[in-house]
């Protein structure tokens, strides 16, 4: 009765539009400046068609953007990092379908969004390439803690950027292991969300709508990204996410303060 309820309701044009246009400008920025795709969908996604339905969303459509870009970074990836993260990740990725909608996820954007500022001291502006030693084991807690949070709240990218960065990863390498790890675990999502009753007809035609945009996006991206040089790729990945971090904080505060 539902699913004939969610094929009746009829979906805004423009919402479509919208969604496909964002989804090329968000992954065009993402691919250049190492991920965040998802995380600057949030605010626009979930202005246009609600904060309840944006996480899923998001998620779907950027599993078709990490399938594109699999076999446009196939060589860069580093797998075995990958053995690491997508084990536990995927037991994050589950359990956080399970609570989705139960719990408020916008204290968990709030404080990731002042982690996200706080890189740009960490590295000092760009000028040092690690802040700590990340050893490859260490991507097993962070998987997990990532993949749950993102799972709940549409999308996280950028606050795996500085674990990554520390693993010594650069450019095309640290954007093609990222893919990697999160085509895995979008299989998940998908999987749960489906399970668990939370994708609907609409859902699935926003996602996909703007999952056709991502993967235009991913295809301009990487031309650009060819052109870039290791040292101003550091610090555009610097920005994206002191800005992400800022639209986190600034979307949170207004509604938990």
């Amino acid at each position: 009765m539902l699913f004939v309820l969610d094929l009746l309701q009829p979906i805004p044009t423009w919402h479509l539009s919208g969604l496909f246009f964002a989804g090329i400008v968000a992954f065009i920025i993402s691919t250049i400046s190492g991920g965040g795709g998802a995380m600057l969908l949030i605010p626009v996604t979930s202005s246009m068609i609600g904060t309840a339905v944006a996480p899923p969303v998001i998620n779907v459509a950027t599993f078709m953007s990490n399938a594109s870009r699999l076999y446009l970074f196939w060589h860069d990836i580093d797998w075995s990092l990958t053995k690491y993260y997508v084990p536990s990740a995927v037991v994050g990725a589950w359990l956080a379908a399970l609570v989705f909608s139960r719990l408020d996820a916008g204290w968990i954007q709030l404080l990731v969004g002042a982690f996200l500022v706080s890189t740009i001291f960490q590295y000092k502006f760009g000028k040092v390439s690690k802040t700590f030693d990340m050893p490859k084991v260490g991507f097993v807690p962070v998987g997990f803690a990532i993949a749950f949070m993102s799972t709940l709240v549409g999308g996280l990218g950028p606050i795996l950027n500085p674990f990554y960065m520390n693993a010594g990863l650069e450019k095309e390498s640290l954007i093609a292991t990222k893919t990697a790890n999160s085509f895995f675990v979008g299989i998940v999502q998908i999987v749960s969300y489906t399970f668990f009753g939370i994708l609907t007809v609409k859902i699935w035609v926003y996602a996909l709508v703007l999952g056709l945009g991502a993967v235009i996006g991913n295809v301009i991206g990487k031309r650009f990204l060819a052109g870039i040089s290791i040292s101003q790729f550091r610090v555009m990945l610097l920005i994206l996410m002191v800005i992400s971090g800022l639209i986190m904080i600034a979307t949170n505060a207004k509604t938990l303060l």
